[in-house]
């Protein structure tokens, strides 16, 4: 009898970061002054003042409530997960609303003036309707990551699925020519092509996440390579000081770049030129920098895959605070990455 599969797990969003205790906020304040600006509203400043009061409190109470609960949820299946939030969010507005209703009539504030049950039944049934349209819009923007994550993923594969079939055959070439003039050089050639293939191919810790330093080591391979197949053309500069090597990085993030910036700066240069490598830590951010000289006519153009494919990249796993920025600079081509010093967790493979 075959084991059943287990149900995808269902995204929720972490009530406990900012993002969503300042999305719980944001709908609650904008509720009380569209009730307020309505034409046959009587309250006045003090009404708004204290409504926004209250939306505060329960908006904190909403979000400390779902902050704990969201680990048991979050092993429900399907739409289970957001049905959970749904009539927890009842409950603290049910439970936030009674006691509020009740220290305005055991203090005699006069700051409501329905009955206890009408005041209870309004909030719940606003907070059903706001809720049910917030989490509509958590579920979709949950399904446009997921999505985002596949294509990612797949753009990943397809990347690590091939090497340019140009660098194998030159470099091929380049250990067939070394083989009877300089052994060791042609051995150190075949482990640098090897260890491109490894990371190229996924077979080394497939599905991991790769550091910074590797991403470095691999680029030294690299450069190697070439360097034995363009001599004295190639000449790289590294300022790369100071960086934290266990720095997490999705693997081959930095090596396209190399490889176009050889590829369309140096390649097409009779006199070659120098690429540069630069990096820093600039306040909570990490700075990298690769730049290649623009030949004075405009080489053989490439489709921007592999630039379009760094951006998706890193968009998905850094979120918003990173960019990545390309264009002339001072006649170079430079590729910038801004990544966030202090990177969100990767997702689990």
């Amino acid at each position: 009898m075959s084991a059943r599969p287990a149900r995808p797990a269902t995204p929720l969003p972490d009530f406990c970061r900012l993002p969503a205790v300042a999305a719980l906020f944001a709908v609650g304040a904008l509720t009380v002054t569209l009730m307020w600006l309505a034409p046959d509203n009587t309250r006045g400043w003090r009404g708004y003042s204290v409504g926004m009061l209250f939306v505060t409190w329960l908006s904190m109470l909403v979000a400390l409530a779902l902050c704990y609960a969201r680990p048991w949820l979050q092993r429900l299946g399907g739409w289970m997960p957001y049905a959970g939030v749904w009539l927890l969010i009842e409950l603290v507005v049910a439970l936030a609303s009674a006691v509020a209703r009740w220290m305005d009539l055991a203090l005699q504030l006069d700051l409501v003036r329905t009955t206890p049950v009408a005041f209870v039944r309004d909030n719940l049934l606003i907070a059903a309707l706001l809720g049910a349209a917030m989490l509509r819009y958590f579920y979709v923007l949950a399904q446009w990551q997921a999505r985002l994550a596949a294509v990612a993923h797949a753009q990943v594969e397809a990347l690590q699925a091939r090497i340019r079939p140009h660098f194998l055959f030159n470099s091929m070439n380049t250990v067939a020519a070394l083989v009877r003039v300089d052994p060791d050089a042609a051995e150190r050639t075949i482990e640098d092509l090897c260890e491109l293939f490894r990371a190229a191919l996924g077979q080394a810790g497939a599905g991991r996440e790769g550091t910074l330093g590797e991403e470095l080591a691999l680029i030294e391979r690299y450069l190697a390579i070439e360097q034995l197949r363009l001599g004295e053309r190639l000449r790289v500069r590294r300022e790369l000081d100071g960086l934290p090597a266990d720095y997490p990085l999705p693997r081959l993030l930095l090596q396209p770049l190399v490889e176009n910036a050889v590829r369309h700066g140096i390649q097409p240069l009779r006199e070659g030129g120098e690429i540069l490598l630069r990096g820093r830590v600039d306040g909570r951010a990490l700075l990298i920098d690769v730049s290649n000289p623009l030949p004075p006519a405009p080489g053989t153009p490439g489709h921007g895959h592999g630039l379009a494919n760094v951006r998706q990249r890193v968009a998905w796993r850094y979120g918003a605070r990173a960019a990545v920025e390309a264009g002339p600079q001072q006649g170079r081509f430079a590729v910038c990455l801004r990544l966030p010093l202090d990177p969100p967790p990767a997702e689990p493979a």
